[in-house]
């Protein structure tokens, strides 16, 4: 199912960008997400401590900005549908430095949620534009391919950034942590308005006519694949999100653990992730999208239950925890290439508004878990435990359903 479109349109091409620079710039664009988020992390305790803040408090820190990162891509979706990828990148990267800025230098916690809100809004650019240049350069499964490659380089920048974050804070205190992500982003500005072409072959004119964008996005959300997908990488960020929204009190508050320790848990995760993306090529390669989801759903489940049977044991030790959790992480590596793609698969003329709604469901259950989170932290391990066990088995089940019923069948390189 596609829009209507005039005949230059279903000739245009996008522009030619060399694959290397491609994977390279898709990679930052994508890494921004953990870099918000992992570096930050083990900040979180402290920031809360230093700003007399309420744990609830310092958890809306994350949760407003997720809320806001998956709400705004509503409006960057048909945004970048009609103008194309690369106004809306810059003018996210450029917002995103300055809230970085203000977030670093907030007196308050109100000033930090507040500046934290605003630098959700402006990864929500960059983050959708993403989604929607691998479909603009690639078909379906030649895309899953891409996207596990950019998600390999995410991997290792999120490797680095838990280590860094902790480091930073222990050293230079939290600000100092929250400040690295101007760096980051400043630099990524600079790559994309000096290597990155527009890769939209054909701006749609009418993206923002009210009309069109009622049928656009009545089009995407009647498709079974688009659900399927994205129900899948929804259920995959949610046992994630679960995992780094009660991680840092967990290991830190509960566990004992020191905040260098701590980074080294993240990056152990995040290493875990990085492998994922090296499988899922690999299992693309042989078995194809649908059945390399039906795999990882098993190892997303395994990872979740044994983490619960440990637990329920009472073996509450970081390691018998994080054993577990790397089968779901590195299922984690296989599930969102494959599903970001299958998303946005059938919608090469509206893969704006499909990236943009696909991350506004991640980020609503996102906004749902930090909230729910913040309320069950209870000196315990379970809020952590019980939270990846149920979305293991809610991944599993959407694997093993829906994506093999109505997974796109068109599987070409």
């Amino acid at each position: 199912m596609s829009l209507p479109l005039d005949a230059a349109a279903r000739t245009a091409t996008p522009a030619a960008v060399p694959p290397g620079l491609a994977i390279v710039v898709l990679a930052l664009l994508l890494s921004i997400q953990p870099v918000t988020t992992d570096l930050y992390l083990p900040a979180l305790p402290a920031l809360t401590r230093d700003l007399r803040a309420p744990v609830a408090a310092g958890q809306l820190t994350l949760s407003a900005l997720l809320l806001a990162f998956g709400s705004s891509q509503l409006l960057w979706g048909p945004l970048a549908d009609r103008w194309g990828r690369r106004p809306v990148l810059l003018a996210g990267l450029g917002l995103y430095s300055i809230a970085s800025v203000g977030s670093a230098l907030a007196p308050s916690m109100d000033w930090l949620i507040a500046w934290r809100t605003a630098q959700g809004a402006a990864m929500g650019a960059v983050v959708m534009c993403a989604r929607a240049i691998v479909r603009d350069l690639y078909t379906p499964l030649a895309g899953a391919r891409a996207m596990s490659k950019a998600l390999t380089g995410l991997g290792l920048v999120a490797c680095l950034c838990a280590p860094l974050g902790g480091l930073l804070t222990v050293w230079l205190g939290w600000r100092a942590a929250l400040l690295a992500l101007t760096a980051y982003a400043v630099a990524t500005l600079a790559l994309v308005a000096l290597r990155m072409p527009e890769t939209l072959a054909r701006p749609n004119p009418q993206a923002l006519q009210p009309a069109m964008l009622l049928r656009t996005w009545a089009m995407v959300l009647r498709h079974p694949t688009f659900w399927a997908f994205s129900l899948l990488t929804t259920a995959a960020y949610g046992g994630l999100f679960t995992f780094l929204a009660a991680s840092s009190f967990v290991f830190i508050e509960v566990l004992d653990l020191s905040r260098t320790q701590y980074g080294t848990v993240l990056l152990s995760t995040a290493l875990a992730y990085f492998a994922g993306t090296f499988v899922c090529r690999a299992l693309l390669a042989r078995w194809g999208l649908r059945r390399t989801v039906a795999l990882a759903g098993l190892l997303s489940l395994g990872g979740g239950t044994l983490m619960a049977l440990v637990a329920w044991g009472g073996w509450h030790r970081p390691v018998a925890l994080l054993a577990p959790f790397y089968l779901f992480m590195l299922a984690h590596g296989i599930h969102q290439p494959c599903g970001q793609t299958g998303a946005v698969g059938p919608f090469p003329q509206a893969a704006g508004v499909a990236s943009a709604l696909n991350g506004f469901m991640m980020m609503l259950a996102a906004f749902a878990i930090g909230r729910w989170v913040g309320a069950h932290l209870d000196g315990s391990i379970w809020p952590l435990v019980h939270g990846v066990w149920f979305w293991s088995l809610l991944l599993a089940a959407i694997a093993w359903t829906l994506v093999q019923r109505f997974g796109d069948p068109r599987e070409h390189g």
